[in-house]
């Protein structure tokens, strides 16, 4: 058959494309690991890059939140066009331990809440749903990110509903008032059997944040064991997802005593890291200095983990969105080149643009939630493409290891270093087509596969592409505490750093916010050299149509 592309309409190729790219690109389910990477089933085992969003369905009403807001099916879809991949579903212990719980209506649930507007909206957007009891509304949510080809990690986040999370709230820790260990494993064989059919419910993270006076190792070993051994006997297809100690924020204690199971290639471990935690130490303390800091501890706690072979979820993360909050806008930074670094798979806190209620709060907005108020949108799409390139695989099994190469990141940005022509400087754009370069032992970078090195030139002037690559001035050394300024030296001997401008073209400037001063913001000079593989053609591919559609204006959310 002999046809043309152009006899057909742009729209219809693109839906064409992006429908071919989208089979290509599904992983071959179910997942298990490869040391430290979580593959596919396929005859390669391909690298899985889980790029999560939490959708709560822990809070008081023990239903996913939006759902009075829009379709269930609208919101999944969603989903997949900010470029997620998975979700991570919170569910309370008794939704599925306490039959009176599980047994009344969404409407009912909201009615012991007074949340009559509630009610109104979810008449309207999800009718099928409303009348149904909670566990079976739960049930379609799953089955809504399934259908929609969106994975799915089940997380066991409290146990009687409501906002985790505190010291007091009884849900903590085992022998806590509302958390009976033998009570728990139930509820994880109920969810683990309630769900072993279907495909895309690829892992069960067996409970969030542990915490409290009662913490303790020894029974952490106990249980945590029990509980991996009770979803892996009742469905080994799933990831076995594991939480550490301290609000998830302490696995150090595996360093020496791993954990004792009876299978293996199934086991992740999770970890939580938000700008908060070291609220003060942003606020008060130079940004380089902290962010060396905070890397180091949490490479102490849970880190260590990758080297040991296993694959480390960030399974919360998140940041204040209206972009105001400096704390989290420097702990972003150092939080995305982190990531980058070790090509961590995650799971942002939230998606929720809103709650039904929230700590008594009703109608509560949610300035960590990715869509708006209203669920219609994002809420700051600049973020999304900020992220867009810790979405996506860097490196890992299937992904032409025969291809190794260097990229350089630029946190501030989500973008990396660019080389279009010899006509054009070096510019920022999209890590999908980040140019490759090799990071030679005198410390040049040189385009891979070329004599082509990167070098300083005068200072405020744009860094140049050069073939004797054996001077100072092609040497780049990373310096500060950290080791995130990309240093070099001009012909009079002057150390100058990689720089950013307005325009994302490549300069190089005086090195700045290197130590003490806590009121410099040294963003802009913050390049990472990261190890990369060439992605798959269908990547590229799939990432040039979505720039065709950024361009052509298409809005995916209307």
């Amino acid at each position: 058959m002999n046809w043309k592309l152009s006899s057909y309409p742009l729209p219809f190729l693109l839906i064409i494309l992006t429908t071919v790219l989208h089979h290509r690109l599904t992983a071959a389910l179910p997942l298990s690991t490869d040391s430290r990477w979580i593959i596919d089933d396929g005859e390669f085992g391909k690298r899985v890059k889980l790029s999560c969003v939490n959708w709560a369905s822990h809070l008081d009403a023990v239903i996913a939140e939006g759902l009075s807001k829009q379709p269930v099916d609208v919101i999944s879809n969603k989903i997949l066009k900010m470029g997620f991949n998975c979700v991570r579903l919170t569910y309370p212990l008794f939704l599925f331990t306490d039959k009176n719980l599980g047994s009344i209506t969404v409407k009912q649930s909201f009615l012991k809440l007074g949340l009559f507007d509630a009610i109104t909206g979810f008449e309207v957007n999800n009718p099928s749903i409303i009348d149904l009891p909670l566990i079976k509304a739960f049930q379609e949510v799953v089955a809504s990110l399934d259908r929609n080809n969106v994975m799915i990690i089940l997380d066991n986040q409290i146990s009687k509903p409501g906002w985790c999370c505190s010291d007091s709230d009884g849900s903590g820790f085992f022998g806590d008032e509302y958390f009976d260990p033998d009570t728990w494993l139930t509820g994880l064989t109920q969810v683990a059997t309630m769900f072993k059919d279907t495909p895309n419910v690829v892992g069960m993270s067996l409970r969030n944040e542990l915490r409290g006076p009662k913490e303790n190792v020894s029974i952490w070993y106990r249980y945590m064991q029990k509980g991996a051994e009770v979803v892996h006997a009742t469905n080994p297809n799933v990831l076995v997802i594991v939480s550490g100690l301290s609000y998830d924020k302490d696995l150090s204690f595996l360093q020496i005593q791993p954990m004792s199971l009876t299978f293996s290639n199934k086991i992740v471990y999770e970890v939580h890291w938000y700008g908060f935690s070291n609220d003060e130490d942003w606020k008060n303390d130079n940004a380089n200095e902290v962010c060396a800091r905070v890397v180091y501890n949490i490479t102490r706690r849970s880190g260590f983990l990758l080297d040991e072979g296993y694959p480390l979820f960030i399974s919360e993360w998140g940041v204040d969105l209206r972009g105001t909050n400096e704390v989290d806008n420097r702990y972003l930074n150092c939080f995305s080149v982190w990531v980058a670094d070790h090509d961590l798979d995650w799971a942002i806190w939230t998606l929720a643009g809103s709650y039904y209620i929230r700590q008594g709060n009703v109608e509560m907005e949610e300035f960590f939630g990715v869509l708006d108020w209203d669920w219609r949108k994002p809420r700051n799409s600049s973020f999304l493409k900020k992220i867009a390139a810790i979405q996506s695989p860097f490196q890992g099994p299937g992904l032409s290891e025969n291809s190794q190469h260097k990229i350089i990141f630029h946190p501030a940005t989500g973008l990396c270093v660019q080389h279009q022509s010899f006509l054009q400087p070096l510019r920022l754009g999209p890590c999908s087509e980040a140019e490759g370069w090799d990071y030679t032992p005198n410390k040049a970078l040189t385009i891979k596969g070329t004599n082509y090195c990167l070098k300083a030139d005068e200072l405020g002037n744009n860094v140049k592409l050069g073939t004797i690559c054996t001077d100072t001035s092609t040497q780049w050394e990373p310096i500060s505490a950290s080791k995130l300024h990309l240093s070099s030296k001009i012909n009079n001997g002057e150390e100058v750093c990689l720089d950013a401008n307005s325009e994302n073209t490549i300069v190089t400037n005086t090195c700045k916010c290197l130590a003490d001063d806590n009121t410099c913001d040294p963003a802009s000079q913050w390049f990472k050299i990261i190890n990369g593989t060439m992605g798959s053609r269908a990547t590229r591919m799939y990432s040039r149509i979505d720039t065709v559609l950024w361009s052509l204006g298409v809005n995916l959310f209307a």
